[in-house]
């Protein structure tokens, strides 16, 4: 078993290679694009659930008793594939198949669970419904996997997330975890200009759930709140990760442009030498 730091060193790394890779089939998808921003922002925390808590084997990818991750925020799906494929459930091949016609691998993810694709998400707002689902079978056959769902925090203007909300307390979910990353920029601008949410977890907590501030960025941080199991009986827990839509590249942060964009080999080299520099500084 790993320790505490060399499961911290393991998530920094991913989420570097993360963003390498983002890069890389951003520009091979030439004018498809990818979603730039949110990949970044959400990088440490999905290699924190994959490389620090979840428990699945691509061996069996079907095992009954495995946790399960859903992608709510399904534009980030470019993040997704990547780790996926670092953990071992999509071939890596695939990747170079990112966008293109007929790909299993399109800009919001398609259900296929022998590579891992728990659900078909994208549709912003429906991933909490099915984890609530997801976890409510769990307590209802005595299994005891645990359902983590990601959400972005524009994609909780959605009134479809607070009636999951809901749904989770009344149902006593406690093996359900939903992470806001809460990077403050959605689509059509500041999260606050759009639908001012204020403070997150005071809305989670106002819900019935446990709920967390985290800086999302922090490797350490969000394994240390997703690793806490113990909770009130009964309650779901909420891990607002903040975060920098971007985070890692300069030209990217808290700018929209790279909301989603197509990218040059220019722009792919200028990025690669900032990642490079701060990840050589980092283990400095």
């Amino acid at each position: 078993m790993r320790s505490r730091s060399e499961t911290i060193r393991l998530v920094e790394e991913q989420a570097y290679r993360l963003r390498r890779r983002v890069l890389e089939m951003g520009l091979e998808a030439g004018p498809h694009g990818a979603h730039f921003g949110s990949a970044y922002s959400m990088a440490e925390a999905i290699s924190a659930v994959f490389f620090g808590v979840l428990r699945s084997d691509p061996a069996h990818p079907d095992d009954p008793g495995r946790d399960r991750f859903i992608l709510s925020k399904g534009h980030g799906s470019v993040a997704y594939y990547i780790t996926l494929a670092e953990a071992g459930f999509l071939p890596e091949g695939l990747l170079h198949t990112f966008e293109t016609k007929d790909s299993l691998l399109p800009g919001h993810p398609c259900m296929h669970r022998d590579m891992g694709l728990e659900y078909s998400t994208g549709s912003l707002g429906h991933g909490l419904s099915l984890g609530v689902g997801v976890a409510l079978h769990a307590k209802r056959t005595g299994r005891d996997y645990q359902t983590y769902v990601l959400v972005g925090d524009g994609e909780c203007n959605e009134g479809s997330v607070w009636e999951a909300a809901m749904a989770a307390r009344q149902f006593g979910l406690d093996n359900l975890t939903v992470i806001v990353d809460r990077n403050r920029l959605q689509s059509d601008g500041l999260c606050r200009k759009v639908m001012d949410m204020d403070d997150m977890a005071a809305k989670w907590r106002a819900f019935g759930w446990e709920a967390t501030d985290v800086d999302g960025h922090d490797a350490g941080a969000l394994l240390d709140s997703l690793h806490e199991r113990s909770r009130p009986a009964g309650k779901p827990r909420a891990v607002i990760a903040h975060t920098v839509k971007g985070k890692g590249v300069s030209f990217f942060e808290n700018n929209n442009d790279w909301h989603h964009r197509s990218i040059t080999p220019e722009q792919v080299a200028a990025a690669m030498a900032e990642l490079e520099q701060a990840h050589g500084k980092e283990g400095a």
